[in-house]
């Protein structure tokens, strides 16, 4: 089982942030400056570096271009 990571809340500004563990920031593969997505789940949030809704974006993207296939290689020509 994974032990988990201690986090710290920082005050920054007028905001608060997470400094996260150097550890836990390679095992994602992010660094300073990224983007993490926080994702609601039933013991409150979990971060993840990928966005939730580019799934749903690619399937009805997928969706679309088989639908539309014929026409879309007609525009490309």
């Amino acid at each position: 089982m994974d032990m988990a990571a201690k986090m710290k809340l920082r005050k920054i500004g007028g905001s608060v942030g997470v400094i996260i563990p150097k550890e836990e920031l390679d095992r994602m593969d992010v660094r300073e400056g990224d983007a993490l997505y926080g994702v609601p789940d039933k013991d409150g949030l979990r971060l993840q570096p990928l966005d939730p809704s580019f799934e749903r974006k690619l399937k009805a993207f997928e969706l679309t271009r088989k639908r539309y296939r014929n026409a879309l290689s007609e525009l490309a020509k």
